[in-house]
């Protein structure tokens, strides 16, 4: 089968295509929507939420195919043309140059390979432990609820990213809420002159350790054979997803093993599962429902769909891992799961995230602790009233009101 967009920008006139984001049930649900479309086409057309006409990829070996094809990438052979997938300034629409896009990403991860290695994020896990233990000591004392995420969630990534990027942790109100800024899909103007503002302040910073270096990730970075505009981007990209990504997977994590109280005590009662129940929170943790976007650089086949060059590509991993041809009852919650197919949390191939062993670092500190120390945690709002952050691009939920 071989299913073609109208015309060669992806744009159509059809005015019945599912329209995205997609409405789920609860904040630790995916859209039902994800299952419906891959039962038909695992590749289908949809309009995003720009109005525009992307692939949606929803399937588990059709989004690991996506990943892995190199003819597939940030950048689009006609910018000006191109689909939008959004009003994010990150993710919103093509970016970088189609002809250096693979070369920047290859010396990119060359860079920084060595700095985020599982070796040396090994070696930062006892530091990591003190750091959770600290903040758990800090929550004991407060008055209940507490919000989870003012106590736990955010600033233990914080504490980390600073600490080995080289980063003041003094300066964190100011960087936080500049990231916050960033995803806000509702204003891309604001969004944008954040995403300067940050880049000029790692600039700053970089510019700092050139001048007095330390053993720590932006140091390295300036010492790169690199023009300084792209070494302050790499480093704001950096302090950003550093953090942001974590702080929801404690969040998600926290609320799933909440909402399955035999799983937590199975946690409780087994600290030896603390790895295999961070790997099944990062395959159910569900925070955003944006997806990542790519753009074909040439003809290229997924799955039984051909996607033509310029047309958008919109990669749905929380789909991908509830995918019920590859996971046996998907959307249950077990931590004792054994994943013969790993998740794609972390994405694929030359796409894994270079933050993966620090991700893992945190997850298994945070919750080889979290309920062992507080075995009577428990939400102090039922989960239905959570807010979600509906019109930021990393989603999530407001505020996590806990007691104990």
């Amino acid at each position: 089968m071989d299913h073609r967009a109208d015309d060669h920008t992806g744009h159509t006139n059809s005015a019945d295509l599912p329209r995205m984001p997609f409405e789920r049930d609860s904040p630790i649900d995916v859209p039902w929507m994800y299952r419906t479309l891959r039962d038909r086409e695992p590749v289908t057309r949809v309009r995003t939420q720009a109005g525009d006409v992307a692939w949606l990829v929803t399937g588990y070996e059709e989004a690991r195919q996506a990943l892995a094809d190199q003819r597939l990438g940030r950048s689009s052979p006609d910018p000006e043309r191109a689909a939008r997938i959004s009003g994010s300034v990150l993710l919103g629409g093509p970016t970088g140059d189609i002809e250096t896009e693979k070369v920047q990403h290859e010396r990119m991860r060359r860079m920084l390979t060595p700095a985020f290695s599982a070796r040396r994020m090994s070696a930062l896990a006892p530091h990591v432990q003190e750091l959770v233990d600290g903040l758990l000591d800090d929550m004991a004392g407060q008055p209940r609820p507490a919000d989870l995420r003012e106590r736990l969630s955010l600033p233990l990534p914080v504490l980390v990213i600073c600490e080995l990027l080289g980063v003041p942790y003094g300066d964190r109100e100011h960087f936080r809420k500049l990231a916050d800024t960033m995803t806000d899909l509702s204003d891309p103007a604001r969004a944008g002159a954040a995403m300067t503002e940050l880049g000029r302040y790692t600039h700053e910073i970089i510019a700092a350790k050139r001048a007095h270096p330390a053993e720590d990730v932006f140091s390295d970075l300036a010492t790169m054979d690199a023009p300084d505009s792209e070494i302050a981007s790499l480093a704001a990209a950096l302090l950003f997803a550093g953090h942001e990504t974590t702080l929801n997977r404690i969040d998600y994590g926290v609320l799933l093993l909440l909402s399955n109280p035999g799983q937590r005590d199975a946690l409780i009662a087994d600290p030896s599962l603390v790895n295999t129940a961070v790997e099944e929170i990062l395959r159910m943790s569900a925070p955003g429902n944006h997806g990542m976007p790519r753009y074909a650089h040439e003809d290229v086949t997924i799955g039984d769909v051909t996607i033509r060059r310029g047309e958008a590509v919109l990669i749905a991993l929380t789909a991908a891992n509830r995918d019920e041809r590859v996971f046996t009852d998907p959307d249950r919650f077990d931590i004792a799961r054994g994943l013969d197919d790993p998740h794609l949390a972390f994405g694929y191939a030359a796409r894994y995230c270079i933050g993966a062993s620090l991700a893992r670092v945190e997850l298994r500190a945070v919750f080889g602790s979290l309920f062992r120390r507080f075995p009577t945690l428990a939400l102090a709002v039922p989960v239905e009233e959570l807010v979600e952050r509906g019109n930021s691009l990393t989603g999530g939920v407001e505020r996590i009101p806990i007691t104990w």
